[in-house]
């Protein structure tokens, strides 16, 4: 099936490709790349010449059709993508440890997550194909122009798409047969090449996107100067990749974390709530991992659309969808919250964890008072009488905070104090017995307050320099939020060398509160996602490839808020729809996790609980 697919999209794209037309007898003359300023022989048709037809069938709306096959495309490609990286992690995890049975079941979380991976790989290369066929319908003339400029690298995309189709499906029905001695290393090696392959598959999908915002390795005109890789390497490609792929592993592991929520809420069995439990805790460590770096990659990347285009930064963060990154920092800021929370109700299932509950109180207090300075506008919503009273567009105290200097400065705060949550929760159960312990906490103490000092000396300090210096503070603050966070984990992972164990973790003893929080900060990762594509897509305003090809349908105007956060959440409905059925197909016959086959669930479950008891109080 994948094969026929993958010749599906070759297909198309012979047939979206048009004949070179504008190969004459002459050589064409030498001409300027627009973004590297190097000479080269155009290669492809002017943008300009293609004739833009848009077919339209009563009452279909060919954006929404493209917005909802592309979003869904779009979600699976990065589930695609984050599965198999999960299901080699686990299985290394497995690998490198002691006991067994604790390796045992890490190996089969690992491969229960990979039966999911290559089932979503049929449904991301269908929705490819269903893609293609929309954009071929609904805007031939520029999959005619994106097709002629981009065919020198459809065979390698075609070719990349099937060796991960191999890889993916190698590394999954190999697990078994290359599952002692030797063969495991060797099974691990297919894991490397296959995510290697899906790795590649992220940055080349990733080219068409960033062109269409920052053209490079084309002229004036539009046409393909022969240079791939300036076509390749546009302004925004190397920031859009970190971007996605961070996203991409948000993204897969919110859904995983949502799936396990679900089970354990739905189940009233005792040995089935401590497995998902612990599943929900794994990944949503995986995706906090992923969450904390996210703030700096969209700095990164937004910060290059400025160096690009300052008119399209203004566009984004500071005109027309500004407003669109009002909701996100609102949304990011419910996610920091949502995991606070989840920490705190987690403490539950540790012995001796209650003590800490004073200190999440003020945790709490602190990251909602730099919420409230994260999603604060520079401009706020006002009547013209409400203006004219206050006698400009921005508030003369509350603008302050709307500022990248004083945002900066409250992102930072919460990941810091969202990292001592979790050396809370890591000591819970603990009594720390090493000599030094009381050098050691006062070391973390001074680590964590001074770090969070600095970092809002440095936002106020922004304030009273010019914009284009102020920009760089970011990095001074991300550097002291990166120390805080490596030495705070370091220090601590010392310190509980050899301490006291109170009780083992009481896995499936979280409150109901706990997991509802979990589940709603997973819907919250895929639905932000979601808005942020859309952000990055309608930052082009009125054009197909920015500045080279007019979008000149009907439906090229920028949607309301509201209507486009409607659509953000259909895509997010229809694709957890689509997920959990997933799941349910590939689990229906047997657990999530298993732990033997020839053993039965139940006695699965329990050896479970009882290996990592043993585990934790090792």
């Amino acid at each position: 099936m994948k094969l026929s697919i993958c010749l599906l999209c070759v297909l198309g794209w012979l047939l979206v490709v048009p004949m070179p037309g504008w190969a004459g007898s002459d050589a064409p003359a030498l001409t300027e790349d627009v973004y590297y300023k190097t000479d080269g022989i155009p290669q492809g048709p002017p943008a300009a010449e293609t004739v833009s037809t848009y077919p339209h069938w009563q009452p279909l709306n060919n954006r929404i059709i493209i917005w909802l096959v592309t979003q869904q495309h779009t979600y699976f490609g990065g589930f695609v993508l984050a599965l198999p990286l999960f299901a080699f992690l686990l299985e290394f995890f497995g690998l490198t440890r002691r006991d067994p049975q604790a390796a045992q079941r890490y190996d089969g979380l690992g491969r229960d997550i990979l039966r999911v991976g290559v089932l979503s790989l049929s449904v991301t290369a269908l929705l490819g194909s269903v893609m293609l066929c929309a954009f071929v319908t609904f805007y031939p003339a520029f999959m005619q122009y994106m097709g002629s400029t981009f065919q020198q690298m459809m065979p390698l995309y075609a070719a990349v798409f099937l060796g991960e189709s191999f890889l993916l499906v190698l590394y999954y029905y190999s697990w078994d047969r290359l599952a002692r001695g030797a063969g495991k290393w060797v099974h691990l090696s297919i894991g490397v090449l296959a995510n290697a392959m899906g790795v590649l598959l992220l940055l080349l999908a990733n080219s068409w996107a960033s062109f269409m915002m920052a053209p490079a390795g084309v002229n004036a005109e539009g046409q393909f100067l022969g240079n791939v890789w300036h076509l390749l390497h546009s302004p925004l490609w190397n920031p859009l990749n970190a971007h996605r792929f961070l996203a991409d592993i948000m993204s897969g592991g919110a859904v995983v974390v949502a799936y396990a929520a679900y089970r354990f809420l739905k189940t009233r069995v005792q040995d089935e709530r401590a497995y998902y439990d612990w599943v929900g805790y794994v990944f949503i460590v995986v995706v906090v991992c992923a969450l904390l770096p996210m703030p700096f990659a969209g700095y990164w990347l937004m910060r290059s659309v400025f160096e690009f285009r300052q008119e399209m930064g203004m566009t984004m963060m500071g005109g027309l969808l500004s407003w669109l990154f009002v909701v996100q920092a609102t949304t990011i800021g419910a996610l920091f919250l949502g995991i606070n929370y989840y920490i705190w109700q987690s403490l539950g299932r540790l012995r001796g964890g209650e003590r800490y509950h004073p200190y999440f109180k003020f945790i709490l207090g602190g990251l909602m008072v730099a919420f409230l300075v994260w999603f604060t506008p520079h401009t706020i919503a006002m009547t013209p009488s409400e203006m004219k009273a206050m006698g400009a567009a921005q508030h003369p105290v509350i603008g302050q905070f709307g500022v990248m200097s004083a945002k900066n400065g409250a992102i930072n705060i919460m990941i810091c104090l969202t990292a001592l949550s979790y050396l809370l929760y890591r000591r819970a159960n603990r009594v720390v017995t090493v000599p030094w312990a009381a050098a050691g906490n006062v070391a973390i103490g001074v680590l964590f307050i001074g770090g969070m000092v600095n970092i809002v000396w440095v936002a106020i300090y922004g304030f009273f320099i010019p914009a284009h210096i102020r920009v760089g503070l970011s990095i001074p603050q991300g550097a002291t939020t990166a120390t805080v966070l490596l030495g705070g984990l370091v220090i601590n992972h010392f310190l509980l060398k050899g301490s006291e164990i109170r009780g083992p973790i009481q896995w499936g003893r979280i409150s109901v509160r706990g997991m509802v929080a979990l589940f709603g900060v997973a819907a919250t990762f895929s639905w932000v996602m979601g808005l942020m594509g859309y952000i990055r897509s309608a930052g082009r305003l009125g054009w197909h490839v920015n500045e080279l090809m007019a979008d000149l349908s009907p439906w090229s105007f920028t949607p309301a808020i509201t209507f486009a956060a409607k659509m953000v959440t259909i895509n997010m409905v229809v694709f957890w729809v689509s997920v959990f059925f997933m799941f349910w197909l590939a689990t229906r016959d047997r657990r999530l996790a298993v732990v033997e086959q020839d053993v039965p669930a139940e006695t699965g479950n329990v050896s479970f609980v009882q290996a990592f008891s043993r585990e934790e109080s090792a």
